[in-house]
C-alpha cells in the first residue's frame, strides 16, 4: 500500500503534466480509451476543432474523420495499426466542428497498465494546412513552371548534372537537336558538339568557366542527331546549394542559324554596296583625271604633228618626235583604258563581224603570246553581228589573250570562240532579255584564288610586277561590255585555268562601218580655205586645235569660253564652222550649238569631246570629234562637217 508521501507526489507530478499539456495550444492532445471514445481534451484541440471539453468528451473520436474515411474504416484501423505496432501516423484531412477541412498530421500511441494490457490512446494532432496550402502552391508553381519549360519550342532548356550529364529534356531540345528525352538522358552534353571543339575540350572549359564565374555565354557550331550542324547561341548557369556548392547546370540552347545567314547577307550586301560606291567614287575620279589628261595629250600630240612637218630634213630629230609621238599614242591608250573602266569613253558602236574580227587578229595575237602557246579560234562564220566598238573590242582580246600568256610562263593553250545565246528572261542579271553572243577566252594557266578573283576587275589591281602592267586591262574590258550593253563574267580556279566570258549584245542590222582610228588618221585631202571659230576653255587644247587648223590652211578665230563665242559671233559674219569644246563652265558645246542655230541657222558645229558625256538625243544631228585628236581626224571632221 502507497505511503501518503508517495500519493501525495503522485498527485503533484499528475497535476504538472496536466499544466503542461493545458498550456500547449499548437498541438491538439487528448487520450481516447480502448474503444476510441475521447476521455481528455486539451486548450489545443479546442483550438484545432473546435469543440469545448463537455461537447466532445465520450464521443468517438471517429467523428473527426471524413465521411468517406468512416466508411472506409479508417479510424478503426489506426487504432487496430497503434495497439499492434505501437504507434500509427499518418497525414490526411480532418473535420471541425463547424465541418470545415484541415490537414492534419496525426500521432497514436497505445496505453498499456503493468500488466501490458490496453487501457487507451494517446493521440496528438497538428494543424498543417498552411504548411500543405504552401506545398501545393509550390507544386502548382512547379508544375507551371515545368509546363512552361515544356512549352517552349525555340530554345533547348535542360539540366545538366555536375559532371555534364543530362538529367532533364525539353520539347524545344527535342525540337532543335532531333534527341527524345529517353535517347539522351543520363548522356554527356559533349555529344551535342563538334568533333572538333571535343578536340580542344571545349565542352569540359564551359563547364569550368560556368563553375568559376557562375555563368558562360557563347556561340558557336552545335550537331544535332542526324549530324548536320546548326549555329547555336548558347548560355550555361551554374546551380548552387544553400552551402554553395554546385548541385549541377542549367543549359539553354538557341538555333540562330538562320539569323547568322541572314547577317551575313546582309553584311555583304553591305560590302557590295560599299564597293559599288568606291568603284563609282574611283570611277568619277578616273573619269575627271583622264578629261583632263586627254586634253594634255590633244596639245601633246598636235605640236608634235606640227614639227615632225618641219623636221622632215632632220632624221635624228624625226626620230625623237616618233618616240614623242608613241608616247602620246601610248597616253592616248591608257586614258581609253581609265576611261573604259569609268564607263565614260566614247564608244564608236557599230554592227561589228566578229568572225571576220577575230581570224583578222589571229597571226597578231599569236604574235604577241609567242610560239609556246597554242592559239585556237572557234567563232562560226554564221553568227550574228555584235554592237560594240570594234577597236575597243579588239583592244580588249588582245589584252585578255596577253593576260593568258602572263598566266602561262610554260606555255599552255589559249582558246577564243563565241557562241550565240538567247536570254528569255531577267535571269542572267544584268543582262536584260534578247539576243546576245558570248565570246569566251579561255586558258589552261595558273588561275586565280578567291581572293584575287574578287580584285580581278578592281581598278589598278595587278598581279604583274611593277612597271608590267597598269591593273586597268579587265576594268577597261568590263567597261567596254556594259557600255556596249552587255556584261563580262569571270570563272577561275587555283591551278585550273581561266575562263572570261564577254556577252555582246546581237545587232539586229549590220553595215559597213569606218574602222579607222583617230590617232592613226592620216591627213584627209584638205577642203577650201574656210574660217573657223574654235572654243575651249583649256589654253594648251585652244592653241592646239587653232595651230592644226591653221596648218590646213584654215583661218581661226579663238573664244576661251561659249559666251565669248556669243559675242564673237555678230563680228564675224564669213565664219564657215564652229569647233567647241564639250565640257566647259556655265555653258557645255551642245547648248552653245543650240545658241548659234538659233542665231545663225545652217552654221555648221562640230562637239569635241574627251569621253561620253553626251547623251545620244543631246547631240542628235552634231558631228563628234574624239579627244585626243590627230590632224587627220580634224580634216576629215572639218570636211564631213562641212559638205552636209
Amino acid at each position: 500500500m502507497a505511503k501518503p508521501t508517495e500519493l501525495r507526489a503522485a498527485e503533484v507530478d499528475d497535476s504538472r503534466y496536466r499544466l503542461l499539456v493545458d498550456a500547449i495550444t499548437d498541438y491538439a492532445i487528448y487520450m481516447l480509451d480502448a474503444d476510441g471514445l475521447v476521455t481528455s481534451w486539451n486548450p489545443g484541440a479546442e483550438r484545432f476543432k473546435g469543440y469545448e471539453a463537455g461537447e466532445i468528451i465520450g464521443q468517438h473520436f471517429s467523428v473527426f474523420y471524413t465521411e468517406e474515411e468512416r466508411a472506409a474504416g479508417v479510424p478503426r484501423e489506426a487504432l487496430a495499426t497503434a495497439a499492434r505496432e505501437g504507434r500509427f501516423e499518418r497525414e490526411g484531412w480532418r473535420v471541425r466542428k463547424d465541418g470545415s477541412h484541415f490537414w492534419a498530421h496525426v500521432i497514436i500511441d497505445p496505453i498499456r497498465d503493468p500488466s501490458g494490457a490496453l487501457v487507451g490512446y494517446a493521440k496528438v494532432t497538428r494543424d498543417l494546412t498552411e504548411r500543405k496550402a504552401a506545398e501545393q502552391t509550390l507544386r502548382r508553381s512547379e508544375e507551371q513552371f515545368r509546363l512552361l519549360v515544356q512549352s517552349v519550342t525555340d530554345y533547348a532548356i535542360y539540366m545538366l548534372d555536375p559532371e555534364g550529364h543530362v538529367t532533364s529534356w525539353n520539347s524545344g531540345a527535342e525540337r532543335i537537336k532531333g534527341y527524345k528525352a529517353d535517347e539522351v538522358i543520363g548522356r554527356h552534353f559533349s555529344s551535342f558538339y563538334t568533333e572538333e571543339d571535343r578536340e580542344i575540350g571545349l565542352p569540359r572549359s564551359g563547364l569550368g568557366a560556368a563553375k568559376e564565374h557562375g555563368r558562360w555565354e557563347t556561340e558557336g557550331w552545335r550537331v544535332r542527331k542526324d549530324g548536320s550542324r546548326f549555329w547555336a547561341h548558347v548560355v550555361i548557369d551554374a546551380i548552387y546549394d544553400d552551402l554553395g556548392g554546385i548541385v549541377g547546370f542549367a543549359k539553354v540552347t538557341r538555333d540562330i542559324t538562320e539569323r547568322m545567314e541572314t547577317q551575313r547577307a546582309l553584311d555583304e550586301t553591305r560590302e557590295a554596296l560599299f564597293q559599288a560606291q568606291k568603284l563609282e567614287a574611283v570611277g568619277q575620279l578616273t573619269g575627271g583625271v583622264a578629261h583632263d589628261f586627254n586634253n594634255l595629250l590633244m596639245a601633246v600630240q598636235g605640236s608634235i604633228e606640227l614639227a615632225k612637218k618641219r623636221a622632215v630634213n632632220d632624221p635624228k630629230l624625226m626620230g625623237y618626235l616618233e618616240n614623242a609621238m608613241e608616247g602620246a599614242r601610248r597616253g592616248a591608250v591608257l586614258t581609253q583604258r581609265m576611261l573604259a573602266f569609268a564607263r565614260k569613253q566614247e564608244l564608236h558602236v557599230e554592227a561589228v563581224d566578229l568572225h571576220s574580227l577575230v581570224r583578222g587578229m589571229q597571226p597578231f595575237i599569236q604574235r604577241s603570246i609567242g610560239p609556246t602557246i597554242r592559239v585556237s579560234i572557234r567563232v562560226p562564220s554564221n553568227l550574228p553581228r555584235v554592237r560594240t566598238d570594234p577597236s575597243q573590242l579588239e583592244a580588249a582580246l588582245l589584252n585578255l589573250a596577253v593576260n593568258a600568256r602572263d598566266a602561262m610562263p610554260e606555255g599552255g593553250a589559249l582558246i577564243i570562240s563565241a557562241r550565240k545565246v538567247r536570254i528569255s528572261r531577267a535571269a542572267e542579271a544584268p543582262l536584260k532579255p534578247g539576243e546576245y553572243v558570248c565570246v569566251s577566252v579561255v586558258d589552261t594557266g595558273v588561275g586565280m584564288d578567291e581572293e584575287t578573283l574578287a580584285k580581278a576587275t578592281d581598278p589598278f589591281f595587278t598581279t604583274k610586277g611593277v612597271g608590267k602592267g597598269t591593273g586597268l586591262g579587265l576594268s577597261m574590258v568590263h567597261g567596254l561590255a556594259t557600255q556596249s550593253g552587255g556584261a563580262m563574267r569571270i570563272e577561275s580556279t587555283l591551278g585550273g585555268g581561266t575562263s572570261i566570258d564577254l556577252w555582246l549584245p546581237a545587232a539586229k542590222a549590220s553595215g559597213p562601218a569606218s574602222r579607222q582610228s583617230a590617232l592613226d588618221v592620216g591627213v584627209a585631202p584638205n577642203s577650201p580655205p574656210l574660217t573657223i571659230l574654235a572654243v575651249d576653255d583649256d589654253p594648251l587644247v585652244l592653241a592646239n586645235t587653232a595651230a592644226l587648223a591653221e596648218d590646213l590652211g584654215h583661218t581661226v578665230v579663238v573664244a576661251s569660253s561659249a559666251q565669248d563665242a556669243l559675242t564673237l559671233l555678230p563680228d564675224h559674219q564669213g565664219l564657215d564652222l564652229v569647233i567647241t569644246d564639250q565640257a566647259m563652265p556655265d555653258m557645255t558645246g551642245v547648248q552653245l550649238a543650240a545658241e548659234i542655230h538659233s542665231l545663225r541657222p545652217g552654221l555648221p558645229v562640230i562637239i569635241a569631246t574627251g569621253f561620253a558625256e553626251l547623251s545620244s538625243e543631246a547631240a542628235a544631228g552634231l558631228p563628234r570629234l574624239s579627244k585626243p585628236f590627230s590632224q587627220g581626224a580634224l580634216a576629215l571632221a572639218i570636211n564631213s562637217a562641212v559638205a552636209k
